[in-house]
C-alpha cells in the first residue's frame, strides 16, 4: 500500500486558513486531520483534541524531549508543533493527511519529510488582511500591527513553498487546494510501482 499524501498549509495570521481548511474537509471528508499541539490557551469554544491538543509549556517541552514532536515553532510566546505518532499512523495506512502549520513549521516538516506538499495561502491584499484581523475583535491595534509586520516577513518565504493559493474567496481557495492534491496523487513517482508491474507482466 502506498503512503498517503502529507499536505501542509501555511499563511499569515488572519489569512483565513482555518475557514479554507474547514471547507476543504467538507469537500474531501476522507482526508485525515493532523491536530497540532500548542501551549497557548483555548480561544472561545475551542476544545482539546479538536482544534488543538492544548498542553502547558512544560508538557510541550517534555514532548520535544521524548521525540514526539516532528517540528515546532514559538509564535507570540506560545509553542505550536506537530505530533509524530498520529501522522505516521494515518500516512502509513494510505490516508492523505492535511496539516495547518506555521510557515517555519511547514518548512521544517518539508526538511524531514521531503514528499510533503507545501501550500502557502496568500491574502488578496495587505489591506484585506488587516481588515480580517480587525474583524476578529480579539486583539488591540498594537498587537495587530505586530501581526502585520510578521505577515510581511512570512510572505517573503512563500517562494520556498511548492504552491501558492490566494484566498480571495473561501470556495475558490479550497477548490484550488483540492485540485493540487488530485494532481499530486497522479504524479509519476506515486505510480512508479504500478508502471513497473505492468511492464513486468507477460503479454497474453
Amino acid at each position: 500500500m502506498d503512503n498517503g499524501l502529507i499536505v501542509s498549509i501555511s499563511g499569515p495570521s488572519g489569512v483565513g486558513k482555518g475557514t479554507v481548511i474547514a471547507r476543504l474537509r467538507e469537500m474531501m471528508p476522507e482526508v485525515g486531520n493532523s491536530i497540532s499541539v500548542t501551549s497557548r490557551a483555548p480561544r472561545g469554544v475551542e476544545q482539546d483534541g479538536v482544534e488543538y491538543y492544548f498542553r502547558t509549556k512544560e508538557q510541550f517541552e517534555q514532548l520535544i524531549a521524548e521525540g514526539e514532536i516532528i517540528e515546532y515553532d514559538e509564535y507570540v510566546g506560545n509553542y505550536y508543533g506537530t505530533p509524530l505518532t498520529p501522522l505516521l499512523r494515518m500516512c502509513g495506512s494510505g490516508q492523505d493527511v492535511l496539516l495547518d502549520l506555521t510557515v517555519p513549521g511547514s518548512l521544517a516538516l518539508k526538511e524531514k519529510f521531503e514528499e510533503t506538499v507545501t501550500i502557502f495561502l496568500l491574502p488578496p491584499s495587505l489591506k484585506e488582511l488587516r481588515s480580517r484581523l480587525e474583524g476578529r475583535g480579539t486583539e488591540d491595534p498594537e498587537q495587530i500591527d505586530k501581526r502585520m509586520a510578521r505577515a510581511k516577513s512570512e510572505i517573503e518565504n512563500s517562494p520556498k513553498f511548492d504552491y501558492v493559493v490566494t484566498n480571495d474567496t473561501v470556495e475558490q481557495a479550497a477548490q484550488d487546494i483540492a485540485n493540487i492534491m488530485k494532481t499530486e496523487l497522479n504524479r509519476y513517482v506515486r505510480s512508479k510501482d504500478l508502471v513497473e508491474r505492468l511492464l513486468a507482466e507477460q503479454d497474453k
